[in-house]
């Protein structure tokens, strides 16, 4: 099986020139004035793993790289902009808005840095989205938005801006546990046809080109993140659906257990590193 897995790998990486990679000591500061930490010593449940992580920033082009650099360069700051303009609007059976409660979204200063994160009173992990949808249903009686939809994926990246810079903690101790070892042994699990998981890749084998890509570590720190592929923000949970549609296999839906699970436990893995969101990728 793991010679298998390591051949599919093998197969789909490629010796190629790292023409218009970044420098791998350029250093992200945003508007000149946010300073982030796209690398750091790794967390210590990852010892032995990786002897340090990195921020899917350093795996870009210059280019790339000095898109997010700027907010009037980022594109991803336009749904900001608009979700900005959500967050002051009542909607709803109880004629609420976010604002109503949270007043201006500066409120939301380190709430991105600290999830996925155990709620006590529902007795479950919740992913920023989760506890989005949970406000909209209970607090103003609102639809609850598509999990990995444009409305979700732009409030999650307007509420991530009030803490970039700051570090990524998330817990993984106390009741939260559980749900982190099970998306630990995701993590690890190969799936598919080619029997690849997640660390065959982002593990393994980053650094290397596969195809026309620079792998990362798959670090989550950046998300949601503005892809120039399909140029709109995407969720974590619609790259972990990608990632194992790649592997060829059936995959989980945006939001199920098995996915908050994972989020979580890769959330973990870049502890220290600091919240990027809206990141640019490829």
């Amino acid at each position: 099986m793991k010679f298998k897995a390591m051949t599919a790998v093998a197969a789909l990486l490629v010796a190629a020139p790292m023409l218009g990679m970044a420098d791998e000591e350029a250093e992200l500061v945003v508007n000149g004035e946010i300073e982030m930490v796209t690398k750091t010593d790794a967390p210590a449940h990852l010892e032995g793993a990786l002897p340090e992580i990195m921020s899917g920033w350093r795996f870009r082009s210059d280019e790339t790289q000095q898109t997010q650099m700027d907010d009037f360069d980022n594109p991803g700051m336009i749904f900001v902009d608009q979700a900005q303009a959500v967050w002051d609007t009542a909607e709803g059976s109880e004629g609420k808005s976010c604002a109503s409660c949270h007043n201006d979204v500066e409120s939301m200063e380190g709430v991105r840095a600290v999830y996925p994160k155990w709620n006590e009173e529902a007795g479950e992990v919740r992913t920023l989205a989760m506890q989005i949808n949970d406000c909209r249903e209970t607090q103003m009686g609102a639809e609850p938005w598509k999990y990995d939809g444009s409305d979700m994926t732009a409030m999650e990246a307007l509420i991530s801006v009030q803490s970039r810079g700051m570090p990524v903690n998330v817990a993984i101790d106390g009741p939260a546990q559980s749900t982190w070892e099970q998306g630990k042994e995701m993590y690890y699990t190969r799936y598919g046809q080619l029997e690849l998981s997640c660390a065959n890749c982002h593990e393994d084998n980053y650094g290397n080109m596969i195809r026309a890509d620079h792998l990362s570590q798959g670090q989550i720190n950046g998300f949601p993140v503005y892809r120039l592929k399909n140029t709109k923000l995407n969720s974590s949970h619609a790259r972990f659906k990608g990632c194992i549609r790649d592997t060829r296999a059936e995959t989980f839906s945006p939001g199920s257990p098995e996915f908050v699970a994972l989020e979580l436990y890769v959330a973990s893995r870049g502890n220290g590193l600091s919240v990027e969101a809206p990141s640019v990728r490829n």
